[in-house]
């Protein structure tokens, strides 16, 4: 990743943000919102139709998988029923779950689905999640010392952050993290750095650590005791075999979609001083910069969470997911109009950049 500071070498091509003076930058911001504004007012039947249909289509999928599973002692049966889960837990995750609680469905007023009362199949509670995701992380976007996303403080993503000899281990653990993702993200919401230097006030604390131990108690006993029950004991150990392999497969990918969009080595990171009395403008070209998409067909956007547009996302994340390929034309047109990086690409070119800056970045130094 690349920071945005002053270089000790004199260089000939301005950083993207320093391209662009004060007016230009508020003219983007009028442009920007003017994007979002007329999407925002055009949300009507279509788009209510999609996530209505989208959560019956999970129900009935997630359905369809248990009872396939409950023949899981048979080898095709297991494969088939695994597989439906995988999907479906990658479904309710990404393209529901996420989205849902980002409030961007919030307009419809429906009773369920909405940021308010959803939860979703995964180890965080909603409420650390929203604040750990939706406001620190979206708010401070890339900004060190500030966006606890950067590396989920445990790895180094950036030349910046200090080094330390646990670090060389980061392309093994890195690993461990994919598998246990939601674990992670759980843990890492809770901000137990804080609630050891005493920053978060114990009752908060301590109704958190209770949250997420109810949550982290509902999960355990409804993959690996509950629904395995329901096999009989022949099916038993298979079917908790099944409910691993499905949350394993929903962690990869979770993982996978996640770092690509935030973590290879063409975004940039900003320090305090630089965001201090940041225009809307700017604020804009940081989530531009900080953020990258990646490519793929209909069908991949679905089961992403649409956040292959990452860049669209972190400009629009209250905007309905189905909208991003709508104004991704739009969004790269203006990059290119304001001399502004869009980063896009493949899958594996994007996920191999991570990979590289993991690694690179486990030893002392960097760019």
């Amino acid at each position: 990743m690349r920071t945005l500071q002053a270089s000790p070498m004199p260089s000939t091509t301005p950083l993207p943000l320093a391209r662009l003076s004060p007016d230009e930058l508020d003219e983007l911001a009028r442009e920007l919102d003017a994007i979002h504004e007329e999407i925002v007012a055009d949300l009507g039947e279509r788009d209510r139709r999609y996530i209505t249909t989208l959560v019956k289509r999970h129900r009935q999928l997630v359905v369809l998988a248990r009872l396939v599973l409950l023949a899981s002692n048979r080898r095709p049966a297991w494969v088939a029923g695994t597989s439906l889960l995988s999907v479906a837990k990658i479904l309710e995750n990404m393209e529901i779950g996420h989205n849902v609680m980002h409030g961007q469905w919030d307009w419809m007023k429906d009773p369920q689905i909405n940021s308010f009362v959803w939860d979703w199949d995964s180890a965080s509670t909603p409420g650390a999640w929203k604040y750990a995701h939706n406001y620190v992380h979206h708010t401070y976007t890339n900004i060190l010392g500030k966006d606890r996303d950067l590396g989920y403080a445990v790895m180094r993503v950036d030349a910046q952050q200090p080094w330390h000899a646990v670090y060389l281990l980061q392309p093994f653990y890195s690993v461990v993290l994919a598998a246990f993702f939601e674990w992670a993200v759980a843990v890492h919401d809770l901000d137990v750095g804080a609630i050891r230097r005493g920053e978060k006030p114990k009752t908060a604390a301590w109704q958190e650590v209770k949250g997420m131990a109810g949550k982290a108690r509902r999960q355990i006993v409804k993959d690996y005791l509950a629904f395995p029950a329901l096999s009989g004991r022949r099916g038993f150990k298979n079917t908790l075999k099944a409910n691993a392999t499905a949350n394993v497969v929903r962690n990869l990918w979770a993982y996978m979609i996640i770092f690509c969009g935030h973590f290879p080595d063409q975004t940039y990171t900003f320090t305090q001083e630089e965001v201090a009395d940041e225009s809307r403008g700017a604020f804009y070209v940081r989530q531009l910069l900080g953020s990258a998409n990646i490519d793929g067909s209909g069908l991949f956007h679905v089961m992403s969470g649409n956040l292959g547009y990452q860049v669209e996302h972190h400009l629009f994340p209250d905007m309905p997911s189905t909208r991003y390929a709508e104004i991704a034309p739009r969004v790269k047109e203006l990059c290119a109009r304001y001399g502004l990086p869009y980063n896009t690409g493949p899958l594996l070119k994007q996920f191999g950049a991570v990979q590289r800056t993991i690694v690179r970045l486990a030893f002392p130094g960097g760019t």
